[in-house]
């Protein structure tokens, strides 16, 4: 038997969904784009520029892009009804730990 609910009751995306926006936004994408910041770095500071390298650093950088775009910011911008919102999302998820891990390796690359 299938019991109707109310359109004002009814979700468009299941609970999970929710909660695995939140912990890609406050856990995931910090953490990879803190520690993809330092690898970067590692790589324009070490100065071996070799195919294998810079196609490893070509495809992490492609997937950022995607992660940014379509986990962060089109989630961000969709809950929130506003672009500007995913914007904000993407600054803080991504573009400020990636700055953290590029200016953690430049500082140990000093020492």
């Amino acid at each position: 038997m299938t019991t109707l609910v109310p359109p004002h009751q009814r979700s468009a995306r299941p609970a999970w969904h929710a909660f695995f926006a939140q912990a890609v936004l406050y856990l995931l994408a910090p953490v990879l784009f803190l520690s993809s910041g330092f690898f970067t770095a590692n790589f324009v500071v070490s100065g071996h520029y070799s195919w294998p390298r810079t196609s490893r650093l070509f495809v992490l950088s492609v997937t950022l892009f995607i992660l940014a775009y379509e986990f962060v910011y089109k989630e961000q911008a969709a809950r929130a009804g506003v672009p500007d919102r995913g914007l904000q999302a993407v600054l803080y998820a991504c573009v400020l730990p990636y700055a953290v891990g590029v200016l953690m390796m430049l500082g140990l690359a000093k020492l």
